[in-house]
């Protein structure tokens, strides 16, 4: 199918002109900015050509440039090629700050204008592609996930990995902060040293500053022996402070000390011992409110969160959900040896509906208790401890293209589970070829199908 390109334009001339010299291509045209806003949302083309001079103001370059912020509102990827009158490259400049691909400047030439379009488009499919393997690379190892807020969240952690920043890593309990954590470490350059965590809760206020430091011989009773702390045990590599906002505020000063110089006092000793490595910090609590009411140091939440990352909670990534709980369905099915490989079209349905208080900590104790409790090969709702939801998903878009597009991924989603993965049988299920198959596959870029995830 050719691809599709806007003519914005009030004179038929104009439009005629650019329709021959754009014959490799579905031409569609508007005159204003009205019908301009209709054909983008109908044909959503990638490249647009927008001629400045539209009605009720044709003299002047108002409507075109106002046309212009719509599409880019509207559509933020989309290549808009203005035209401007021969003597107006004040207003060509100024489109293209406003986010423009390009300028041309009338009388109209065919050949440059089909070349204008032609590299427009080139770049369109290059960003499409790249969008496209951006989610689908194993960027961060551990982290499984192709939606948009855990893409975001990984690309963050993937930029600052290199580096020795101090990261404080934000999100409800069981969204993965270890998880965060070590993959940031495992992408370092001290993948090849310690990894240390400690949890900064779960370890009484009378003992973490020694489970930190360390402790000499005879600094307090039982002291039998010297002993190195977390810090000194992950020198060169990476120590992940879980739950920092638990911390006690006597021992945050050491702390905002040890993070400043570099160097640790051991419990009961008297030598600075200088210490190389890098700190990752965790919590779920509001540190920010902590500080304001004085319970978390204002200076050390500055030294511990130079950049700050906030993990998506579960519920805020519906199409990670089935994909998340495939990888653990197929690790516990071999922990376990069980026989369930597959869920249930009711069990998919339960899955997106929960709201997963606990997110993946919670979808992990579910998927153990289903595997174990599934009688046969196919994973229920009863299973995972869930109820099937009485109403149907309903989307929220009134665009008939989108509501079509999550629908045919829903039916192929569903045809896949029906089939037990078996390519020849969705298609069988569906009505379609298996090309065809594999051709939706690709267009709503369902790439965990492809690899039976």
């Amino acid at each position: 199918m050719a691809d599709t390109i806007l003519v914005v334009d009030d004179d038929l001339g104009i439009q005629k002109q650019l329709k021959w010299s754009l014959t490799d291509y579905n031409v569609v045209f508007a005159d204003d900015r009205q019908s301009a806003i209709a054909q983008l949302r109908r044909f959503e083309p990638s490249v647009v050509t927008l001629d400045l001079g539209l009605p009720p103001d044709p003299a002047n370059a108002s409507e075109g440039l106002k046309t212009l912020e719509e599409i880019l509102a509207l559509s933020p990827r989309t290549k808009v090629i203005v035209v401007t009158g021969n003597n107006d490259k004040e207003n060509a400049l100024r489109a293209i700050d406003l986010g423009a691909y390009d300028f041309y400047q009338k009388p109209i030439d065919s050949d440059t204008i089909k070349l204008l379009v032609n590299r427009a488009l080139n770049l369109s499919k290059l960003e499409d592609e790249n969008r496209i393997l951006a989610k689908t690379r194993p960027s961060m190892g551990r982290i499984i996930g192709n939606s948009e807020a855990i893409q975001l969240v990984m690309r963050k952690a993937e930029k600052i990995a290199g580096t020795d920043i101090s990261t404080l890593l934000l999100g409800e309990s069981g969204t993965g902060k270890e998880v965060f954590a070590r993959s940031i470490h495992e992408h370092s350059p001290r993948k090849d040293k310690p990894f240390v965590a400690i949890n900064c809760a779960s370890i009484p206020e009378n003992l973490l500053e020694s489970e930190l430091f360390g402790y000499e011989k005879g600094a307090f009773t039982g002291a039998n022996k010297t002993t190195l702390g977390k810090i000194e045990t992950a020198q060169g590599g990476t120590l992940f402070l879980d739950e920092i906002g638990d911390m006690p505020i006597g021992l945050q000063a050491k702390m905002l000390r040890f993070l400043q110089e570099r160097v640790i006092e051991r419990v009961g000793g008297r030598t600075e011992i200088p210490v190389d490595i890098r700190v990752i910090c965790a919590t779920h609590r509001d540190l920010q409110t902590m500080v304001a009411e004085e319970s978390f140091r204002e200076d050390l939440f500055y030294r511990i969160g130079e950049i700050p990352i906030n993990i998506p909670p579960l519920r805020e990534r519906d199409q990670d959900i089935v994909l998340l709980a495939r990888t653990f369905l197929n690790q516990y099915r071999e922990e376990f040896n069980a026989k369930a490989k597959s869920f249930s079209d009711g069990a998919i349905q339960a899955l997106l509906a929960h709201k997963w208080p606990g997110n993946i900590r919670e979808l992990q104790n579910k998927l153990k208790s289903a595997v174990i409790m599934a009688e046969g090969t196919v994973v229920q709702p009863e299973d995972l401890g869930l109820r099937v939801p009485t109403t149907e998903f309903e989307s929220d878009t009134l665009n008939l293209r989108e509501v079509r597009e999550q629908a045919e991924s829903r039916a192929i989603r569903k045809a896949y589970q029906r089939a037990d993965k078996n390519m020849s049988k969705t298609a069988e299920l569906l009505g379609v070829t298996r090309p065809t198959l594999y051709s939706l596959i690709d267009k709503y870029q369902l790439e965990d199908l492809k690899t039976g995830v």
